[in-house]
């Protein structure tokens, strides 16, 4: 359950609609729930997507390498071909009949020998090369295709989170205007000035300047799928902390849960990354004195809260 969720469930039901719009806050924090698993699965299918892009074009071009490799090869040997011509068109022992200096023949026929068994070492050169070629083709073939998929998937993870949020607004505005305004209340419990975060130190100076760069972010809003600078989701406010301390994360919740060290939580020190839930699909910083900043769900800028406020915290450190 959502901070949002236990601060009104503390609420006394004091009147007959007090059930009914119960239900709704708590469908609206399943939704955003949700949303937020989609959001970084979404965040692992573009992650996928980009790689691959990158792969198509490192295949693109080694094949236009290859492909003028196998040109110039192509090029040298039809030179090589009529220089043998001219050279030795005639069958040798024809052309014995015709000389009238054997020792000029005999100096003919040893350089049709070399010239053809040189041609023959480029013939074989050439097949190699337009093997690989054919290979390289196969396998950019291939990477299109995973990419085509990923595309699809990376559109079909947005068409959720964006179907589950309009739903969750939907529902927040059937709410009457008072509860609307308690639910936005409480769901911004969240502190966004700076709390009390104790004297524990960062375990390291890339964690320091992480730490340093997360509480640059608070107040920033959540937007799904952004790593910064003027927006973040979960895992992309961790990314972008730490990647102004020159780490680079993982782009997910998911992969930035195994982006270190584990350690427990009664040792968390500043710039640990807390996941939540038993599947990671949520992630904070811990800084200090019981309290993490992170960026919640759409509505909710990036503030600190405490860091038992998700079920399932495990502890990372970079």
């Amino acid at each position: 359950m959502s901070a949002a969720a236990a601060a009104l469930g503390a609420v006394p039901a004091t009147t007959a609609v007090a059930a009914p719009a119960d239900d709704t806050r708590a469908e609206v924090d399943r939704l955003y729930e949700e949303a937020e698993k989609a959001t970084e699965a979404y965040n692992k299918a573009d992650e996928r997507a980009d790689a691959l892009r990158k792969q198509v074009g490192g295949a693109q071009d080694r094949i236009a390498r290859q492909q003028e490799r196998i040109n110039t090869m192509r090029e040298a040997l039809g030179s090589l071909a009529g220089a043998q011509y001219r050279s030795g068109g005639l069958d040798p022992s024809l052309a014995l009949l015709f000389s009238d200096d054997p020792d000029d023949y005999l100096d003919k026929a040893a350089a049709l020998d070399r010239l053809t068994a040189h041609q023959a070492g480029e013939l074989k050169d050439l097949q190699g090369a337009m093997r690989e070629l054919a290979q390289e083709r196969a396998e950019a073939t291939r990477k299109l295709g995973e990419l085509e998929k990923s595309r699809k998937a990376v559109a079909s993870h947005k068409r959720t989170v964006e179907s589950k949020l309009a739903r969750a607004r939907q529902l927040l505005n059937s709410l009457p205007s008072t509860e609307r305004d308690a639910y936005d209340r409480a769901s911004r419990s969240g502190r966004s000035d700076l709390p009390d975060l104790g004297s524990a130190a960062p375990s390291s100076g890339r964690a320091a300047a992480a730490v340093a760069a997360a509480r640059s972010a608070v107040g920033k809003p959540y937007v799904w799928g952004a790593n910064g600078p003027n927006g973040f989701d979960c895992s992309g406010l961790m990314q972008w902390s730490y990647a102004q301390a020159g780490v680079s994360l993982p782009r997910t919740s998911q992969g930035q849960r195994y982006a270190g060290r584990q350690v427990p939580l009664a040792q968390a020190q500043p710039g640990d990354l807390v996941t939540y839930r038993g599947d990671a699909s949520h992630v904070g910083m811990y800084m200090g004195n019981g309290q993490v900043v992170h960026a919640p769900y759409p509505g909710a800028p990036v503030r600190y809260d405490p860091v038992g406020m998700m079920p399932g915290a495990t502890v990372t450190r970079v």
